[in-house]
């Protein structure tokens, strides 16, 4: 029904936005890529959107790339995955992590993301298996130390978006040992 908006952004939350479009103000529930790429109050924005209708609510979940929708609305044919689930795994997982671990089998990657549980994190991955046409090469995935690399960092309290791109900061010439592949990561937070 609401398939895009483009409006001024009025109010910022933590998983929200409002958007003022054609004088109305519109909650928009959006996956943290979303807000982290966003422009300030008062300036123009567009989303593509996907419209929840249930009995008591109309709910609007906003993406930045058509690629997340895509994802979503995957996520929420799931059994038991609803659309606030389905968006705190957009928000904990970028797309090629999520490709990835459905392509690798890899359900424990899934169960980092709050709210998501080893069981449901492998209901999730059959669910996408044959919905998600991928190879591994084509979503460049980490090799086994990089995976480990990624692990340490989500320990250490990085969020997994931001333990990737620390990854994507190690130079190729980096050795393959895994402490010397957290040491380079690690000084990515450490950049100004």
């Amino acid at each position: 029904m609401i398939a895009s908006l483009r409006g001024v952004v009025q109010h910022v939350g933590d998983d929200e936005l409002i958007l003022e479009v054609g004088g109305v103000g519109l909650r928009v529930a959006v996956p943290r890529s979303v807000l982290q790429d966003m422009p300030e109050v008062g300036q123009p924005l567009f989303l593509l959107t996907h419209l929840v209708v249930r009995e008591s609510s109309l709910s609007l979940f906003g993406f930045s790339t058509t690629e997340q929708k895509e994802l979503f609305e995957l996520l929420i044919q799931v059994r038991g995955i609803g659309p606030r689930l389905a968006l705190a795994v957009l928000s904990h997982l970028s797309p090629d992590v999520l490709r990835s671990a459905v392509a690798r089998d890899q359900p424990e990657v899934l169960a980092r993301v709050p709210g998501v549980g080893r069981k449901t994190g492998q209901k999730i991955i059959f669910h996408l298996k044959d919905r998600l046409v991928t190879t591994l090469e084509d979503i460049g995935v980490p090799s086994e130390v990089d995976t480990e690399v990624l692990s340490v960092l989500t320990e250490l309290g990085y969020s997994l978006v931001e333990a990737q791109a620390a990854l994507q900061f190690i130079p190729d010439s980096a050795p393959q040992e895994i402490e010397e592949r957290v040491m380079f990561a690690l000084k990515f937070f450490a950049r100004p």
